[in-house]
Formats: structure tokens, sequence, C-alpha cells
């Protein structure tokens, strides 16, 4: 069995744990602001506009379903690490993001996006920091990778695992991928795919 997440639709969206739905299964989707998150999204379903990219970043302010099939879940959360963005809406979010990654059961692997020019910021560590409690798995997507030369991408991977590793983070994985060039999706679904489907 696998998942086609070509088939993900909006579900539904909220901006506290009380009204998080019943699900089975989530995919929690996490990044900093301008990481490519919507992008990441809207390339993976194949679909333009099913996260929204905004030319404003921070402005995504709530948690986003997305179903991919019965009671199973993508879910996008909202970018963290704008300077602009009012501090009491940051500790809000940052709030909101930690309890979620901690407490949410259903949880059954985080995809943690970041630009892989500027890989593991203060934030990233945060969440990671927040996720790792839990002891499920993590997987780190570097996007942006078409504006890196060759030796860049090896040197980046190379180097964010180390620093995971020593972190005492051992169980993930990591990729590179580009929306604009349409490259590591088929990595992210298959990653996506054993996370839902462990045993197939």
């Amino acid at each position: 069995m696998s998942y086609n997440f070509q088939q993900a639709r909006f579900y539904t969206t909220v901006n506290d744990l009380r009204s998080l739905p019943q699900t089975n299964y989530e995919i929690a989707i996490v990044g900093r602001s301008n990481a490519g998150k919507s992008s990441l999204l809207n390339t993976l379903t194949n679909q333009t506009r099913l996260a929204y990219t905004s030319k404003t970043p921070g402005r995504t302010q709530h948690i986003n379903y997305f179903e991919v099939a019965p009671a199973t879940f993508l879910v996008d959360l909202p970018g963290y690490g704008y300077a602009k963005v009012p501090e009491a809406i940051r500790q809000h979010w940052v709030g909101l993001l930690g309890n979620y990654l901690k407490e949410r059961k259903e949880i059954c692997g985080l995809v943690l996006i970041m630009d892989s020019r500027h890989p593991l910021k203060d934030l990233d560590w945060q969440m990671i920091e927040f996720f790792s409690v839990t002891k499920k798995p993590l997987h780190i997507v570097l996007s942006k990778s078409d504006k890196l030369t060759n030796q860049e991408k090896i040197q980046v991977l190379n180097q964010v695992k180390k620093e995971l590793i020593e972190f005492g983070i051992n169980d993930l994985s990591l990729q590179l991928f580009s929306a604009p060039k349409r490259q590591g999706i088929e990595e992210l679904a298959t990653k996506l795919n054993h996370w839902l489907v462990p045993n197939d």
C-alpha cells in the first residue's frame, strides 16, 4: 500500500490545540518563514494552490490540515522566525508549535524544512528540541537546493547530519529539495509512505 499525495485536499484550519480534529495519522511539516514550506507542499501534491505562498513571510498563523486518505493528514504548521511579526504573535506560534509537536500522539513523523543555504538556525534547533522528546522520526528537507553547486550540496548534507547526530538525533534522514526543478519529490514521498505504512 502507498499513499498518493496528489489526492491531498484541504480539510480544516485551527489556531489552538483544543480545536485539533480527530485523526489516526498525521505527518507534521514545519519550517522557518520563507524556507519553502508552501512550495514543497504544492510540489509534493502536484497542485499549484493547495498551500498558499505569501509574498509576506510569517502570514500563515494557523495549523492547516490536508487530508490524503481517510483519517490521514499532512499538517502544515505556521512558519516561524520572521522578525517583523509582533512578539506576542511570535510567542504564541512557538508555544503552539512546541506543544503540538510534543503532545500530539497522532504524529508519526516530522518534516523540518530548512533553506539549504542557511540551515540549523536557533529556532530550527528549538523545534528539533521540542520534537526530540517524542522519540519519533525526523526528516530534514534542505530546500532551494537549485541555488547550490554540487560541492555545496554535499557539504551541507554532511554538515547538517553531523550536527544532528552530535546533538543526539539518531532517528533522522535528510535530503535536498528544489521546487522549481521538481527535484526530491519521489524521495520525500517514499519517506512519508514509509512512516504511514512502516511494514509495507
